[in-house]
């Protein structure tokens, strides 16, 4: 698993967490400073091992996903949707187990 950092097409940094299969598992909102995104990913790492920051959603579509917050509420990073309930549960276990150690790859 992996940290991915990159500029969007708006000229924002922002952070998108990969599973080592190459899938998005999690992706942050954009920052205009790089070490704003970097503060990011640090508060993923310091959180993501805690399930009470979990916020478990569903989609229009009907399809689950989750946002992971910081100790103040703040939302930083949302999940995929997920095919079924299971699915996404799953998904929040592999951030739990692997984000903590995850390594950052700078794309900017």
């Amino acid at each position: 698993m992996k940290f991915e950092m990159y500029k969007d097409k708006g000229g924002e940094f922002r952070f998108r967490l990969k599973a080592s299969n190459g899938e998005n598992i999690l992706k942050s909102e954009g920052y205009v400073v790089r070490a704003s995104c970097k503060n990011g990913i640090d508060s993923v790492k310091m959180n993501s091992d805690k399930d009470r920051r979990y916020v478990r959603l569903v989609a229009k579509n009907g399809e689950p996903y989750f946002n992971l917050k910081a100790s103040n509420g703040r939302v930083i990073g949302t999940s995929e949707t997920y095919s079924s309930k299971q699915a996404c549960e799953n998904g929040i276990r592999s951030v739990m187990t692997n984000a903590p150690a995850a390594t950052i790859e700078d794309l900017t």
